[in-house]
């Protein structure tokens, strides 16, 4: 075999057309081979003798994509230092593009023996690991286009790529749960008339089943166990995974493109599925286990802020490139829109505290191409002074913890939510307004993966994990969550009411709020997972959206009496129906979806005297400090003045909208609410969550300043006056 010297960037495996170059870093190594994996179980190793910087490298002409390729490193195996190179193990490319295979979790692909930890284990790990593989980088992308939707446009899909299609009828079977069921038109369609613009994925780089679940039968379903930071997980590939899952990818991503959808990856820097001292040897631990993690002071054990055993060394240089050369590939060879970074308080862990200035923040704001995407902290780790909602850079957008805690409070009537709820309302300017942010850094959500559905969080008080194996002790406790009077399913038709009118309750604030809203999928279906508040090891119909009867073709109910209607017989649909209403709503009417935060005074002469946000009690008279303290306040109405929007169009052209007065009743019985006086007439409903369809009949006479209308208990009216 000719072996020519190769170069040492850029790192992994890199095919021309004629041959492939290798290159890979270790400078604990004292020699690295690279072994070409043939079908029958042998190999062919050859030593990688160019280096550069610790980067060894090679090219071999005539190695073609397909090929199957791992590492072996020779040098010191001396854990109480930090040293874990092991020549047995093989290695998978930190930077391979795709990854082929699976971990049997046989003792093999330990560093050390189960019977004694302390001992070397030097059987041969190939036969129970995955490979790296070299890939093909030439696809076909025609004209495609990233939309780059702007961010007070933006509606965000949380989704997973198996759970969102396994069970979808309109699906071939051979494609359900993989990349090409995303690119399908039943699911783009479906997307398309929800008005979703981005569909956030969870975790699609390669993970692994972790050891102890793979011993209980169960799998790690979310995804958050990374491997490798370039390969699209291979289990969601309907076609194969010797590259053939990377063609599957673009290809989805390019049909999601034509529809004008956004893809924004969940993607996990800060930690790697290799866990602590006692965890496998698969790629990092073994190539240079001191470079790529967080060691503890005692240098055998790890710093942990992740919850998973390790954490990345965010200081490390080596290990900033790696997620820097990530980001940038999946931008510019996958052609994806955005991400939204795990538990990113850890990689502002530069040292010990959370730092917003980390050298991880100056890369991303100085990379010409990382910088110009969405990008969405998710703002906590498990670290101490891991909370940070609020603090995180200015380029940034944050899933904002505080509004899903606050709405979730206001409608299961929890005391003093009002103040709070005011400021999640329009934007959480309390969070994002003194360091220069706008309303669009607060991401609001009130459900994710993590946590209730929107369906379990109106009908559970308490979390039902026992199906994970941990005997319910796993998953949060506090979910702020009621179940209306009766935990779980129940035939009560008063509960059941009571219910679907919660969830079109929370759904209507979400969408009615001034930030970036998040669905989670299967919400606009009342998608349950029974009470299973940490679904992370369910692949199974526990956490695969269920799609109802007639959904795709957006079959709706008769509308019901207002605060009527015990049926539960068609109410994914209505529920369906009415998502996509709200979601017109706020994509017609600049006013719920604006670029500066509220200045809570006129904006001139043409507001009508009105001011931008106004805020009154339900006797339609301005709220007073006292009436937000009150403790036992359950009601508010907000005047959106849609002749008052401050920010210009993008032609500098005034921006107006029509007048929008919301009403909520949070309260356990019905209320009256008076119209203000000085808002004058002409007022006509367009939501009523007391309605099954949570739209009000058209024709009333438009209401008047001074005229009553009675809300229901726990019901939320939206009226409009056209401008």
């Amino acid at each position: 075999m000719q072996v020519w010297p190769g170069k040492a960037y850029p790192r992994g495996a890199t095919y021309d057309g004629a041959g492939t170059n290798f290159a890979v870093f270790s400078e604990a190594a004292d020699r690295v081979e690279l072994c070409l994996l043939h079908d029958d179980g042998s190999e062919t190793a050859v030593e990688l003798r160019e280096s550069d910087g610790f980067v060894r490298h090679a090219y071999l002409p005539g190695v073609l994509p397909g090929q199957r390729y791992g590492f072996r490193v020779h040098g010191p195996y001396a854990p109480e230092r930090g040293e874990r190179c092991n020549s047995a193990k093989l290695l998978l490319d930190p930077y391979a593009k795709a990854v082929s295979g699976t971990v049997d979790w046989d003792e093999a692909v330990y560093g050390h023996r189960f019977a004694d930890p302390d001992r070397r284990n030097d059987l041969d790990s190939a036969p129970h690991t995955m490979a790296s593989v070299v890939v093909n980088p030439y696809f076909d992308w025609g004209d495609d286009r990233p939309p780059r939707t702007d961010w007070h446009r933006t509606v965000l899909y949380e989704s997973h790529v198996k759970g969102l299609t396994m069970l979808h009828p309109a699906l071939p079977e051979e494609l359900r749960g993989s990349y090409a069921a995303l690119g399908h038109p039943a699911v783009v369609d479906h997307l398309v008339q929800l008005g979703v613009t981005a569909l956030e994925l969870m975790p699609v780089h390669q993970f692994v089943t972790d050891h102890r679940l793979a011993d209980a039968g169960l799998s790690n379903y979310w995804g958050y166990n990374t491997i490798g930071f370039f390969a699209p997980h291979n289990g969601y590939s309907s076609s194969g995974d010797r590259g053939q899952q990377v063609t599957e990818f673009k290809r989805a991503v390019q049909e999601l493109h034509r529809a004008g959808i956004e893809v924004i990856l969940d993607v996990v820097y800060n930690h790697t599925a290799e866990g602590n001292h006692l965890g496998p040897t698969l790629s990092f631990r073994g190539l240079d286990n001191a470079s790529y993690y967080r060691l503890a002071e005692d240098r055998r054990h790890y710093t942990d802020t992740t919850g998973t055993g390790n954490s990345l060394l965010m200081r490390s240089p080596h290990v900033l490139q790696l997620i820097m050369d990530s980001l940038r590939y999946w931008v510019g060879e996958m052609h994806v829109d955005g991400f939204r970074f795990d538990l990113a308080a850890t990689l502002a862990r530069q040292f010990h505290e959370v730092d917003r200035l980390s050298s991880f923040f100056d890369l991303v704001q100085q990379d010409p191409v990382v910088s110009q995407v969405k990008l969405i902290a998710e703002p906590w780790d498990l670290g101490e002074g891991g909370y940070q909602v609020g603090n995180f850079p200015p380029l940034w957008t944050e899933w904002n913890g505080r509004y899903r805690d606050t709405v979730r409070d206001l409608w299961r009537g929890e005391p003093r939510a009002l103040a709070e709820f005011g400021s999640r309302l329009t934007g959480s300017s309390d969070l994002y307004q003194n360091d220069g942010r706008r309303p669009l850094a607060s991401v609001n959500f009130v459900t994710c993966h993590d946590g209730f559905t929107l369906h379990d969080l109106v009908s559970y008080d308490q979390k039902h994990n026992e199906a994970n194996g941990e005997e319910n002790r796993d998953g949060e406790s506090s979910n702020r969550s009621w179940n209306c009077g009766a935990e779980g399913a129940t035939d009560d038709p008063e509960v059941l009411r009571l219910r679907r009118r919660q969830m079109r309750n929370l759904l209507a604030t979400l969408l009615l709020s001034q930030g970036v809203p998040m669905l989670s999928h299967g919400d606009e279906f009342a998608r349950t997972q029974r009470g299973n508040n940490n679904a992370y090891c369910q692949d199974s119909e526990v956490s695969w959206v269920h799609w109802p009867d007639g959904a795709e073709g957006g079959a709706e109910e008769p509308v019901p009496r207002r605060g009527l209607g015990g049926s539960t017989h068609g109410a994914p649909r209505q529920l369906l129906a009415y998502v996509r209403a709200m979601v017109r709503l706020r994509r017609a009417h600049p006013v719920f979806r604006r670029r500066r935060f509220f200045q809570g005074a006129p904006l001139g002469s043409a507001d009508g005297g009105l001011s931008d946000i106004a805020w009154y009690t339900h006797e339609g008279r301005e709220m007073t400090q006292q009436d937000w303290q009150t403790s036992t306040a359950r009601s508010l109405g907000v005047l959106l003045n849609g002749h008052a929007i401050s920010e210009p169009g993008h032609r500098g052209e005034r921006v107006t909208d029509d007048d929008f007065l919301l009403l909520f009743n949070t309260g356990r019985t019905s209320l009256e609410f008076t119209v203000p006086s000085a808002l004058g007439g002409g007022w006509i409903p367009v939501v009523d969550t007391a309605y099954e369809s949570g739209l009000p009949p058209a024709g009333p006479a438009p209401l008047q300043g001074g005229d009553r209308l009675a809300l229901l208990d726990r019901s939320l009216v939206v009226l409009r006056r056209r401008g």
